[in-house]
C-alpha cells in the first residue's frame, strides 16, 4: 500500500479531529473565556493527558509496537494473541493503580502541576481544578487502552480507525457543554464530565474494531504467568528508558504550566488555544507520518533492509519540509487572521486574541524541528534504540529552562512557547546527526535542487500573507463573523494556489512523493 495514501489517510481523519477540536475550543471560548475556571480546566485536563503521552502513547507504544511487529513476522497467529493478552492484562492492572493513587492525591498533583494557584487568592480556582482533576482521572485507562488498541491496528496497516477516534472525544465535550452546563452548579465542570464520556467512547470503537480482526484481548487471572513471559520482560526493559526519554518532554510541559500560573491570569489558556493551532500541521504531518513510518522501518529492520530504511526516513524528511515549512510560514504571517477567526466570540477579548497570537508566533518558530522528531525518533525506535533519543531529550530539557530563564522574562507566556520551539529544533538536529553518524540515514540525490526549488515558492506564499495583513483588520471583522470567516479561506486558498503553482512550475510532482512500503 502507498505509504503517502496511508498517511493521507491518518491525516484526514486527523483533520477531521482537529476541526472538531477547533468548534470545541471555539465554544469553550465562547462560552467561559480565559479567566481563572478556565485555566482550572485546563491544569486539571493536562494532568492526565500528561500521564497518557508519559505511559500509553509515548513510553508505552515506543516499545511494544516494534516488538509486536517482530513477533507478528517471526511467529505464529496464537503466540501474538497470547502476547496481546498479557500486555492487555499488566497495563490494565498499572492504570488501574495509577489511576487510583492520582485520585487520592489529587491536591498533590495539582500543586505540583500549578503551584500558582495555591495562593490564597486563587483557593477556588485550585479546589476546581481538584474536583477536575479527580473527575478526568480514570481518562488514563481509557486512553492507554486505545493506545494499545492502536498499536495493534496500525502494525496490521488498520489507520483509519485510531485515526477517527479523537473525534469522539471532541463530539463528547462540545455535547457536554452544550447540554449538561444546566446540570452542574459550576458549569464548567461539565466539560470534564464530556472528557469521561469521550474517552469511553473512544476505547468502545477501538475495541469493536479488535474485536472484529479476532484479536480482542482475553483477560485472565494469570498475572504471574504474563509477568514471567521473556517478551513482556523485553517491552518493560525498552519501557524504562523510554519512559525516561517521554517524561522529559512531560517534565518540560509541568514546569512550562507551573510558570504559567505564575503569569498573568489566562496565560494557560492563551498556551492552550496557541498549541490547538500548533496541533493542525503537527498532527495531520508529523504524527500521521510518524504512526506510518514506524511499523514500516521496524519491518525493514528485520528484513536487514538497511538502504530501504534510509529511504524511508528521507521520504518523511521531504514531506516534512514540503509541507512543514508553508505551515510555519503560514502560522507566523496570519497568526492573528487564525486566533481571531476561531476564538474571538463572546467572553474571548481582543486581548485574549493578541495574547495567544504572541504564543502562536513563537510555536511556529519549532514547527519544523516538532515534526522533524516525528520522523527521526523512529528511526531509533524501530531499531529499538530508545536511549539515544532519552539522552537528547535530556539534554534538551535543561537547555529549554536556559531559554525560560531568557525568553520569559522578556516575552511572558510567549517566551514559553518559543523556548518549546527552540528546543524541538535543537533535538531534531541531534536526532539527524546522530541518524547520519550511525549510518542509518544517508540522504537521497535531489536534497540541492528540493531546497532551491521551495525557496520560491515559500517567497510566493509569504507575499500573499503580507498582503493580507496589509489590508485586513481581523478584530475589527469581529462584527461581521460569517464576512471574517470567508476571508481567511479565501486567504488561505490563495497561499495555498500561489505555493503549489510555483511548485508545479518548478517540476514539483505529487508522484516524486509517492512510496510503496510492505
Amino acid at each position: 500500500m502507498s505509504l503517502l495514501r496511508s498517511a493521507a489517510t491518518v491525516s484526514s481523519f486527523t483533520l477531521l479531529s482537529r476541526i472538531t477540536g477547533l468548534f470545541r475550543d471555539i465554544l469553550i471560548a465562547s462560552s467561559f473565556g480565559a479567566g481563572p475556571l478556565t485555566d482550572a480546566f485546563w491544569v486539571a485536563f493536562r494532568i492526565p493527558n500528561l500521564l497518557r503521552r508519559l505511559f500509553a502513547e509515548g513510553a508505552f507504544s515506543q516499545a511494544f509496537v516494534p516488538i509486536l511487529g517482530e513477533v507478528r513476522n517471526t511467529r505464529d497467529h496464537e503466540a501474538v494473541r497470547i502476547l496481546l493478552d498479557r500486555v492487555c492484562l499488566l497495563l490494565t492492572l498499572a492504570l488501574m493503580l495509577v489511576t487510583l493513587v492520582g485520585i487520592i492525591g489529587a491536591p498533590w498533583v495539582v500543586s505540583a502541576m500549578a503551584s500558582g494557584m495555591r495562593t490564597a487568592a486563587r483557593q477556588t480556582e485550585f479546589d476546581a481544578a481538584v474536583w477536575m482533576t479527580r473527575l478526568m482521572f480514570p481518562y488514563i485507562i481509557c486512553m492507554s487502552l486505545v493506545a494499545f488498541a492502536s498499536g495493534v491496528l496500525n502494525t496490521w496497516s488498520k489507520f483509519a480507525v485510531p485515526a477517527f477516534t479523537p473525534v469522539l472525544l471532541n463530539l463528547s465535550m462540545i455535547g457536554a457543554s452544550l447540554f449538561l452546563v444546566p446540570y452542574f452548579e459550576t458549569p464548567i465542570y461539565a466539560l470534564a464530565a464530556g472528557v469521561m464520556l469521550g474517552g469511553v467512547a473512544q476505547l468502545a470503537v477501538q475495541w469493536v474494531a479488535l474485536a472484529k480482526m479476532g484479536l480482542l484481548p482475553r483477560y485472565s487471572p494469570q498475572v504471574r504467568a504474563a509477568w514471567a513471559d521473556p517478551t513482556i520482560k523485553h517491552i518493560t526493559r525498552q519501557m524504562l528508558p523510554a519512559i525516561l526519554g517521554v517524561s522529559v518532554a512531560q517534565i518540560s510541559l509541568l514546569i512550562n504550566t507551573n510558570i504559567a500560573t505564575w503569569l498573568t491570569p489566562g496565560s494557560v489558556t492563551w498556551l492552550s488555544f496557541a498549541d490547538r493551532l500548533m496541533e493542525f500541521p503537527t498532527a495531520l504531518l508529523g504524527i500521521a507520518l510518524g504512526t506510518v513510518l514506524l511499523p514500516r522501518l521496524s519491518a525493514a529492520h528485520a528484513r536487514q533492509d538497511h538502504d530501504g530504511y534510509s529511504a524511508l526516513l528521507d521520504w518523511g524528511l521531504r514531506l516534512v519540509l514540503l509541507l512543514g515549512l508553508p505551515a510555519a510560514l503560514g502560522l507566523a504571517l496570519l497568526s492573528d487572521g487564525l486566533v481571531a477567526t476561531l476564538f474571538n466570540y463572546g467572553a474571548f477579548s481582543a486581548t485574549d486574541v493578541m495574547q495567544t497570537r504572541l504564543a502562536v508566533m513563537a510555536y511556529a518558530v519549532g514547527l519544523i524541528g516538532l515534526l522533524a522528531i516525528k520522523i527521526l525518533a523512529p528511526g531509533f525506535y524501530a531499531k529499538q534504540n530508545i536511549r539515544t533519543p532519552v539522552r537528547i531529550a535530556l539534554f534538551v530539557l535543561v537547555l529549554t529552562q536556559v531559554f525560560n530563564i531568557i525568553l520569559v522574562p522578556q516575552f511572558a507566556h510567549a517566551g514559553l512557547a518559543l523556548s518549546i520551539g527552540l528546543g524541538a529544533t535543537i533535538n531534531a538536529l541531534c536526532l539527524v546527526v546522530l541518524l547520519r553518524r550511525g549510518k542509518l540515514y544517508k540522504p537521497e540525490p535531489g536534497w540541492t535542487r528540493f531546497g532551491i526549488c521551495l525557496l520560491p515558492a515559500l517567497a510566493a506564499l509569504a507575499f500573499v500573507l503580507w498582503q493580507a495583513g496589509q489590508y485586513l483588520d481581523w478584530i475589527a471583522l469581529g462584527s461581521q463573523p460569517g464576512l471574517r470567516a470567508l476571508w481567511l479561506i479565501a486567504v488561505v486558498l490563495a497561499g495555498a494556489l500561489a505555493y503549489f503553482s510555483v511548485l508545479f512550475c518548478c517540476g514539483f510532482r505529487p508522484s516524486d512523493f509517492t512510496r510503496h512500503g510492505k
